[in-house]
């Protein structure tokens, strides 16, 4: 379609770089990403930075949990990690390899707005885990760098701004692009994977040269659980507290645009991109299940229970511990200082999945402004929304906790239905009833973390509520954009068109059908001809609008050409009746140069009325919505196409 928008201003300097990198353009979730692409093992860096920071914490956490269980616990989390989330994500990544995550699979499931509002609540919980995420793990950073013995007082005495500060450098990167995040990303990981290798190694080797440690621990874990079927009883029970150890999955798929395909790859069918994405997620997952393995193994063997407990000094930092312990004091500040740049940088592939997502949904939904398309000014929202989230929480890394593990698992859960009810549907019977037992201890272990912290789904209410409004109002108020992508004519429809260049003046009927036959345009053209006067001489044409889903927003307009008799029928279907006119009408102008007109009936519903059916059912009051969109599309009524109301 020829340009039918009002001509806009010249952008400043300051705007034009904030615009500057669209996420995607506005065509559907299948077109051209924007990103530079790069290899598999950059992009597992930087959504390695969230799961592999886990180790930060996760030893600890699952011994104060388990206790003398931890590692066997441990176990069933590695089992679950590698025979449950990683065949789920990798299926993830097969079916929706342009980033849209488990969210795109479950979109369809329901029709109309009812889908629309279920994925909104799916972003909800997006918004929860990634949002906390950037938090949280800003806040531990800083519970890290202030546990150092040679860190200030003022850093311990001021998490709030010391946070605050991490999550704005976070944003500034991502502001830079992420080409720059990507090499962070790399720098930090294999530094801490280094690091930790060092640790656990020597941890392991103390645990080696001191057997009786080890028939301890043997002892203790005979008196406190007795039978090993009993152990196993009570690890499974336990694992909704280590839950936290599966985070990362969800933005390995999330950052799959980032990943660079084979040279044969299109983004119809991105193959190389998706073989990558899945080597990216099982090398992950190897990595981590090594290491949770060999950690908590060595933790719950050489740190006392009582280190572990609220105050104690391995308490949230277990591997940090044995690094200050045995390596030195130098070596654990410099353990210290990668944990904390590994813990403060794993927001960003929060940031990075959230970059991605959001713009693939909202925007299409007119649930958000266009400018969300872009990267830069959702940093800057992102960062706003998380300095929000750290003062309210006071920075503080066991109240955001709850709401993380909720997120984290609500997305493994919807991931896990998703691939389920995809397997279904193509018959892998098998397959499908093996998914379906993952999704069950997913749900299971959703339901437990809920219910033992429920401050966690309180705190994604108020994200999911947030997103439903603001997207409601956002809706609404684009409303009377133009919305219509392009405008696509068949052979007949461009026959009347061409007619219509080499003709005189342009004046559609715009027609609601009913039977649609040639005594319907007959007296309809009578009763507008005597409403609005239009010349005899001039010849009329009809134009008719139906509505296909009026839950979309912006959709591609196919117009059709009919003769019923000797009228010449326009027939096109629009999620909305008046854009898609308007559309049309500026299409007419630009392809003929000539300024059409067009002539409709007053409705005879409250004006109020009529607006609520326009938002939700894309029709309404047709004559004043169709001259507002025009009026909003061309600033000059010069060249404005005119609109007669009659009746």
């Amino acid at each position: 379609m020829a340009d039918a928008t009002a001509t806009r201003r010249p952008r400043g300097a300051l705007l034009r770089w904030l615009l500057a990198g669209p996420v995607r353009e506005a065509e559907g979730p299948y077109e051209e990403e924007g990103h530079d692409a790069h290899a598999w093992w950059q992009v597992m860096c930087l959504t390695g930075v969230d799961y592999f920071s886990t180790l930060g914490y996760q030893p600890g956490i699952a011994a104060l949990a388990a206790g003398s269980l931890s590692p066997i616990a441990t176990l069933i989390l590695v089992l679950l990690t590698l025979f449950g989330a990683l065949p789920i994500y990798r299926q993830v990544a097969a079916e929706s390899p342009h980033g849209e995550g488990s969210i795109a699979m479950l979109e369809h499931l329901l029709p109309w707005w009812q889908g629309k509002l279920f994925v909104l609540i799916l972003l909800g919980f997006v918004a929860t885990d990634f949002i906390i995420t950037i938090t949280l793990s800003a806040a531990d950073a800083t519970a890290h760098l202030a546990e150092n013995p040679f860190a200030p007082a003022l850093l311990h005495d001021n998490p709030v701004p010391v946070t605050l500060v991490l999550v704005a450098v976070l944003a500034a990167i991502f502001l830079k692009g992420f080409k720059e995040a990507i090499g962070v990303a790399v720098a930090l990981v294999g530094v801490y994977l280094l690091l930790n290798f060092v640790v656990v190694a020597d941890a392991v080797y103390h645990v080696i040269e001191h057997p009786p440690l080890v028939i301890d621990w043997q002892r203790a874990l005979v008196a406190e659980h007795g039978s090993p079927l009993l152990m196993l009883g009570v690890a499974l029970l336990l694992f909704p507290k280590l839950a936290l150890g599966l985070s990362g999955f969800e933005t390995g798929v999330a950052v799959m645009p980032l990943v660079r395909g084979a040279p044969g790859d299109t983004e119809a069918s991105p193959a190389g991109r998706v073989r990558h994405t899945r080597t990216l997620l099982l090398t992950a997952a190897l990595i981590m299940s090594v290491f949770l393995i060999a950690s908590s193994f060595a933790t719950t063997v050489l740190i006392p229970h009582a280190e572990f407990e609220p105050g104690g000094h391995a308490n949230g930092r277990a591997l940090a511990f044995l690094a200050h312990a045995y390596l030195g004091e130098i070596f654990g500040t410099v353990y210290d200082i990668s944990t904390i740049l590994i813990l403060w940088f794993a927001g960003a592939s929060a940031m990075a999945g959230l970059l991605n997502i959001v713009p693939r949904y909202l925007p299409r939904y007119g649930m958000a402004p266009d400018w969300t398309r872009a990267a830069r000014p959702l940093v800057l929202v992102f960062a706003a929304i998380a300095f929000a989230v750290t003062i309210i929480f006071k920075a503080d890394v066991d109240a955001q906790g709850g709401a993380y593990a909720t997120g984290v698992l609500v997305l493994m859960s919807s991931a896990s239905v998703a691939v389920t009810l995809s397997a279904w549907r193509r018959g892998a019977r098998r397959r499908a009833a093996a998914f379906a037992l993952i999704t069950v201890v997913f749900m299971y272990t959703t339901i437990v973390n809920i219910v033992e912290r429920p401050e966690g789904i309180k705190i994604a209410s108020f994200f999911i509520a947030a997103i439903v409004v603001t997207s409601l109002v956002s809706r609404i108020w684009r409303a009377t954009e133009l919305r219509t992508e392009r405008v696509e004519l068949d052979a007949t429809a461009r026959e009347f068109v061409e007619a219509l260049r080499n003709g005189g003046a342009i004046r559609l009927i715009a027609n609601q059908r009913d039977a649609g036959d040639e005594a319907e345009y007959q007296a309809k053209e009578r009763d507008v001809r005597d409403d609005t006067h239009i010349p005899p001489a001039d010849p009329v044409l009809f134009l008719e609008v139906e509505v296909c889903d009026a839950s979309e927003f912006a959709d591609v307009l196919e117009v059709r050409g009919a003769m019923v008799g000797p009228y010449r029928v326009f027939r096109a279907e629009s999620s909305a009746v008046p854009n898609a006119i308007a559309a049309f009408l500026l299409y007419l102008r630009d392809e003929t140069g000539k300024l059409p007109h067009v002539y409709f009936e007053w409705g005879e519903q409250n004006p109020l009325i009529h607006l609520a059916r326009f938002v939700v059912f894309g029709e309404g009051d047709i004559a004043p919505t169709t001259r507002e969109i025009l009026r909003q599309a061309e600033a000059d009524p010069d060249h404005r196409p005119a609109v007669h109301v009659g009746g």
